[in-house]
C-alpha cells in the first residue's frame, strides 16, 4: 500500500452496496457529510474550553457548502445516467460525444470526448433546455456499449503511484549487477558516491517484478493474464 492511501481510505465497502459506487450513493453520502460538517460548526460555537474557534467554524461551514454543491451535482448526474434528463447530441463546438465520438478526433482537446466529464454532462443537459433545440439524446443511448474496461483518470493515477512505490521498495531487494549494491543498499557511482537513482538494469528488473506481481502491462495498469498474486 502506498503512502497516498491508508487502510481506512481503501475500505470503501462502507459507502457502497455493490462492487462500484453509484451516483445516488455518492449524493447521499455527501449529503450526510454536509450535515455533519454543519453540526460540527454549530457545536464548535460552544467548546468545552475557552478558545475562539471562529476561523475553524468558517472553514467547516464553507467546506459544507462545497460538499453540498457536489452532492447536488451527483444527484443531477444520477438522473442523467438513468436517462431521465435529455441531453444535446453535441458540444457547443459541434463535436459529438459518446458512441458518435468514436473514430473522431479533437486535436485541440487531446482526442475525442467519448466519456464526458461531470461538467460536460451538466452543460449538455442545460443546453437541451434551450429554445429551438430539436435533437436530443439520453446518456444510456449515447453511451451504449461504452465503459467496458474503462478506468477513471484518478484511479489510473492512484494505481500508478502504488506501482511506483512498490518498485522503489523492490529495487532495494535486488542485487545490482552494475555496482553490486545488495539487499537494502542504494546504488553507488564508480567513485563510491551513493545515488538515489538506481542503475538501469536494477530498475528494469524491479519494474518487471512488480508489474508481473500486480498484473500491469508496460506503462499501463491493465490486467496481465496469469499474473502472480
Amino acid at each position: 500500500m502506498s503512502d497516498y492511501e491508508s487502510a481506512t481510505e481503501a475500505d470503501t465497502a462502507a459507502v457502497m452496496a455493490g462492487p462500484k459506487i453509484t451516483l445516488d450513493e455518492l449524493a447521499t453520502e455527501l449529503s450526510a457529510i454536509d450535515l455533519r460538517l454543519r453540526q460540527l460548526a454549530r457545536a464548535a460555537e460552544v467548546p468545552e474550553h475557552p478558545v475562539e474557534l471562529a476561523d475553524a467554524i468558517d472553514t467547516l461551514r464553507s467546506t459544507a457548502v462545497r460538499v453540498r454543491e457536489t452532492s447536488e451535482h451527483m444527484g443531477t448526474l444520477a438522473r442523467i445516467i438513468a436517462g431521465e434528463v435529455p441531453l444535446v447530441t453535441t458540444f457547443p463546438t459541434g463535436a459529438p460525444w459518446g458512441v458518435p465520438a468514436r473514430d473522431t478526433d479533437r486535436p485541440d482537446f487531446g482526442g475525442p470526448a467519448i466519456v464526458p466529464t461531470i461538467w460536460q454532462l451538466l452543460k449538455l443537459a442545460q443546453d437541451a433546455k434551450r429554445p429551438g433545440v430539436s435533437e436530443t439524446t439520453t446518456y444510456p443511448e449515447a453511451m451504449d456499449g461504452i465503459g467496458i474496461g474503462w478506468e477513471s483518470k484518478a484511479a489510473s493515477a492512484r494505481r500508478r503511484r502504488e506501482r511506483d512505490a512498490a518498485v522503489a521498495v523492490e529495487v532495494l531487494l535486488l542485487l545490482c549487477a552494475t555496482c553490486e549494491a545488495s539487499d537494502g543498499q542504494q546504488c553507488k557511482t564508480k567513485t563510491g558516491w551513493v545515488t538515489d537513482k538506481p542503475h538501469v538494469g536494477r530498475q528494469r528488473q524491479a519494474e518487471a517484478n512488480v508489474d508481473e506481481r500486480l498484473g500491469y502491462l508496460g506503462d499501463n495498469p491493465v490486467a496481465v493474464p496469469n499474473a502472480r498474486t
